[in-house]
């Protein structure tokens, strides 16, 4: 079928799911200490590995929702596995790639296209090579593709303000990051899984300067085609364990703090608040295991069309309070969520849901975009 996908709730037909595969550690380089905010863990560590337990408990898990997919009728995608380790260089930094396991982070789906958007890890600068025998056979049934501006990356190129507030002691200050010709400020940092779709209208979320000038290109980009409307700060990067649509006039929110950051049709949309997490439905790790996701990972979530969501089943308050508001949950077990920073929604990249174009849910009050 043709790439086509403009919301998170239309009834899926295709989707990319991750693969886990080859991964066994994280590079703790600037890059992932920023966006995962750990500056003060491992802090003399250049890398930290993962147990080759939680990684094949973690494929089998996969294989789970793959298997709960198809079930359901949805044509399922994968992308190519990571077979050995992907060590490389460019011209100013070195790193260890990752697989593509949250294929979500790096691609935009917007009807027909594929977008790419640029890295705001180093070991992911090339992740998405594992994907593109894919989205080539979306390109020759006939998707449009683009890549957004991919960055240098030097140490100099990401916006470490908020960081530097919250953590002076461990966030390096100007004086001790090298300098390079290649320096060229806050590049283009930017995750697709910053946004959301809801038809015609995206919400994007925008906390540094490295953000604000991917939002910028998608804007100009997209112009006379779809409303961006930007939201400023509500988390450090992704907004999916934030705000998630589940169907046309339901969000599940992750607190009633959310609201004063979405667009004002949103507003007025019934809410479903995520119940808090309970600890004892996490596994428990070890001072050796670098955690990267708060316990309210557990609100990614992917819906099958306007009634049916993917739901953690380790995850039990969040089933039954879905099923309260009429939602049919299809459980699918996943264990070490917070260790591979990604849940369900992270985890796939939907390319075709059923529907003939954007339909414009929020009306003639967001006739023009925010910022």
């Amino acid at each position: 079928m043709a790439l086509n996908s403009y919301d998170e709730w239309s009834p899926l037909r295709e989707i990319i799911v991750g693969s886990p595969a080859g991964y066994d550690g994280h590079e703790l380089d600037l890059s992932f200490r920023l966006f995962f905010k750990v500056f003060d863990e491992f802090t003399d560590a250049s890398r930290k590995t993962i147990k080759k337990r939680y990684v094949e408990e973690l494929c089998e898990d996969v294989e789970g929702l793959v298997a709960a997919l198809k079930d359901a009728s949805v044509t399922v995608h994968r992308p190519l596995p990571l077979t050995r380790p992907a060590d490389f260089h460019t011209a100013h930094w070195r790193s260890i790639g990752t697989p593509a396991l949250n294929v979500r982070d790096q691609a935009l789906i917007l009807g027909d296209e594929i977008i790419e958007t640029p890295p705001q890890i180093r070991a992911r600068y090339f992740e998405n090579d594992l994907l593109k025998p894919v989205f080539a056979q979306y390109f020759a049934r006939g998707a449009k593709w683009t890549v957004m501006p991919r960055p240098v990356m030097t140490d100099r190129s990401f916006d470490l303000t908020a960081a530097r507030a919250k953590d002076p002691e461990h966030v390096p200050g100007d004086d001790e990051l090298p300098v390079t010709a290649a320096d060229m400020g806050a590049e283009m940092l930017f995750d697709a899984a910053q946004c959301l779709r809801f038809g015609r209208d995206i919400i994007v979320n925008a906390a540094t300067a490295n953000h604000r000038a991917g939002v910028a290109w998608l804007r100009r980009y997209l112009d006379g085609r779809f409303r961006l409307h930007t939201m400023h700060a509500l988390d450090n990067n992704h907004i999916d364990t934030q705000v998630l649509p589940l169907r046309p006039g339901t969000l599940l929110l992750r607190n009633p703090g959310v609201l004063e950051f979405l667009p004002e049709p949103l507003r007025r949309w019934d809410r479903i608040y995520m119940p808090a997490p309970d600890p004892t439905d996490f596994p428990g790790y070890g001072s050796d295991d670098l955690t990267l996701t708060s316990l309210y990972i557990d609100m990614n979530v992917l819906s099958l069309d306007e009634s049916t969501v993917v739901v953690n089943s380790q995850a039990p308050r969040l089933i039954k309070t879905l099923e309260s508001h009429g939602f049919d949950v299809v459980p699918v077990r996943h264990r070490h969520r917070r260790l591979f920073g990604g849940g369900f929604h992270c985890f796939t990249l939907d390319t075709v849901r059923a529907g003939s174009g954007p339909e414009d849910y929020f009306g003639h009050s967001a006739l023009k975009a925010i910022d």
